[in-house]
């Protein structure tokens, strides 16, 4: 089976307990999905889990383009839902991230004045 280059570029691991192959799968997809609805260009993606007690913890780092690293951590006593909520927040990030990026949205021009007319430092 030959792989796709996004493939290689998705990890999903953990230091301290088994990950199942279903939640290899289900987190490679999760993650391709947000790629493709947000910007589309995906360079790197990667979903590190960790005992802590008995909650999981999740980190998502997700790299998109040219732009900045985004990475967000969610724990859980299930580890899809500790998945799901970094993931969600890596979503969010990446959501404010082009809508500032629109062309659409005009520019604004008193962006970093107070209301007394001096500049912000």
């Amino acid at each position: 089976m030959a792989m796709d280059p996004v493939d290689g570029a998705i990890t999903i691991d953990s230091s301290n307990q088994d990950i199942s192959e279903a939640l290899r799968i289900y987190g490679r997809d999760e993650i391709l999905k947000i790629s493709d609805k947000y910007f589309g260009h995906l360079v790197s993606a990667s979903a590190h889990f960790n005992m802590e007690g008995i909650s999981s913890r999740c980190s998502v780092t997700v790299q998109m383009g040219n732009l900045p690293r985004m990475s967000a951590d969610a724990s859980d006593k299930d580890m899809r839902t500790a998945f799901n909520q970094a993931l969600d927040k890596v979503a969010t990030q990446l959501r404010r991230t082009k809508r500032e990026l629109r062309e659409d949205k005009p520019a604004r021009a008193n962006k970093g004045v107070l209301p007394d007319g001096s500049k912000m430092l």
